[in-house]
């Protein structure tokens, strides 16, 4: 599908995996759990158990860093029926905390991108996850002079869009997203009338992974950020 970019005023871009790298740790991290939980089970239904909690805990916790070092904890309690000990838990705080501590590693061409499209169009950086880790890593990463508005969401939902868009005076036809994951970047803006580019990022959440039948063909891909910009740099 082709963009309509002469319509097209403000531009969204999701974060993690988008512009930095943010499902790797999560997964190095997966593997570091299961090794120390191996003592009751085997890894893939560490796994599988582990996703469950988050999965479980969304509606309390939400997303991000914390809420799955605190859905790690409750798993090794529930795994260990009661008897991981104080030094396991400890360790499992220690992940939480190195994640917390990762550098924010741009992918590639990402400020290519954003430094060419900056005087054209209104940049706005649309995220979920916990409040204070994104407002680290947008320090981190430099990104933040591109930017006229930054926004961290509890969820993305169609409804969290519609109201975020209203609020900034945005026009639905005027807007386009662009990010990583179908469930999250994509479909809910095709589906109140708006445009994406979906750029798919090696390593991707179960949780935001959807069918082929979901997915419809209503949008755009590009193998890589820097593939957005012909679809998208206006001729002066």
């Amino acid at each position: 599908m082709e963009i309509k970019q002469d319509k097209i005023k403000v531009i969204g871009f999701d974060a993690d995996d988008t512009l930095w790298v943010n499902e790797t740790y999560f997964r190095e991290t997966e593997h570091e759990f299961a090794k120390l939980l191996s003592g009751y089970e085997t890894e893939n239904k560490i796994d599988q158990e582990l996703f469950m909690m988050e999965i479980k805990n969304l509606e309390f916790y939400g997303y991000g860093i914390k809420g799955f070092v605190l859905s790690m904890i409750e798993s090794a309690i529930d795994l260990s029926n009661g008897k991981v000990s104080n030094a396991t838990i400890s360790k499992i705080l220690n992940l939480g905390k190195e994640m917390l501590a990762k550098p924010v590693e741009l992918i590639d061409d990402v400020e290519l991108v954003l430094s060419s499209l900056v005087d054209d169009y209104r940049l706005i950086l649309l995220t979920k996850g916990d409040l204070l880790d994104q407002e680290r890593k947008m320090e981190k990463s430099g990104l933040s002079k591109y930017f006229h508005h930054i926004e961290v969401l509890s969820d993305k939902k169609e409804e969290n869009y519609k109201n975020l868009l209203e609020h900034l005076e945005i026009e639905v036809d005027e807007f386009l997203m662009v990010g990583n994951s179908l469930k999250s970047d994509v479909l809910p803006l095709i589906n109140i009338g708006a445009q994406a580019i979906h750029i798919p990022f090696h390593t991707t959440w179960v949780h935001e992974e959807v069918s082929n039948q979901q997915a419809g063909g209503s949008y755009c891909s590009a193998e890589g950020i820097k593939e957005i910009l012909p679809l998208l740099k206006k001729v002066n």
